[in-house]
């Protein structure tokens, strides 16, 4: 799996690649992440790589040539025309865990990390196939956006985790019928006049596992009821699971 990565600021990955968990990835070329700097491209003594955009107005654009002739020199080294390329751009489709496990599938892709106030349409128009959102928010750039692409992909990689089962246990796993995750509790048993929950400390497994798919149910009926009902609509949910939703009273919360 191969992810070329074009943006202005390369060094901010840097750090990225080479900590945390996720390295193990990167280091070993299970996902292979390549670098590319679109000023290498541009013409000029001063490497230009916007402009002033055409009708006025605030910012910058970036040039739609040195990201075009960036992208030839990708697919020259690549042998391939036909990989995908990916823009992080507010207009994209918002990226979530199926996503994710599609891209953790696939051969890896081209990502285009915008500046400014974007990229010139034109460019977009003849060579961006996937348009990605993290949210509806505004960054300053897409590499941030990148990075957590990446991330994700990467830790669903073998034998990046530690435990291999550990990310089935994710919010949002199909594992877990797309549910959010439960709390979790280590050491000590008390912390502060707060107990860690009688049924984690009973030993008895199948009473555990219930315990937990309960905690999922509620916290996602109470933070993302949506999920909950996507759950229902896919015959997710058990007979044991709508019992307790049919009890479960929310919960307040005292710092709201």
């Amino acid at each position: 799996m191969r992810f070329d990565v074009i943006t202005l600021f390369p060094d901010l990955f840097a750090p990225f690649l080479t900590s945390g968990v996720c390295r193990r990835a990167y280091e070993s070329g299970l996902v292979d992440v390549k670098l590319w700097n679109p000023r290498d491209f541009a013409d000029g003594n001063y490497r230009r790589v916007d402009d002033r955009p055409f009708g006025g107005g605030p910012g910058m654009v970036m040039l739609a040539e040195p990201l075009a002739l960036c992208l030839a020199a990708i697919r020259t080294e690549r042998g391939s025309e036909s990989n995908p390329v990916v823009l992080f751009s507010p207009v994209g489709k918002t990226l979530t865990h199926s996503g994710v496990e599609h891209w953790s599938a696939s051969e890896g892709a081209v990502l285009i990390c915008g500046r400014y106030e974007g990229i010139d349409q034109r460019f977009i128009d003849k060579h961006v196939t996937h348009q990605i959102s993290l949210g509806d928010f505004v960054l300053s750039g897409g590499e941030i956006a990148a990075m957590a692409m990446l991330d994700a992909v990467a830790r669903l990689q073998p034998g990046v985790l530690n435990d291999e089962g550990s990310h089935q246990l994710d919010s949002f796993n199909p594992a877990l019928d797309g549910l959010l995750d439960c709390q979790h509790f280590t050491r000590p048993e008390n912390w502060q006049g707060q107990a860690v929950p009688d049924v984690l400390m009973s030993g008895n497994h199948a009473n555990i596992e219930r315990w937990r798919r309960e905690q999922r149910l509620a916290l996602t009926q109470q933070q993302r009821p949506e999920l909950v009902e996507k759950a229902r609509a896919g015959g997710q949910l058990t007979a044991k699971d709508e019992a307790f939703l049919a009890t479960w009273v929310p919960e307040v919360n005292q710092n709201q």
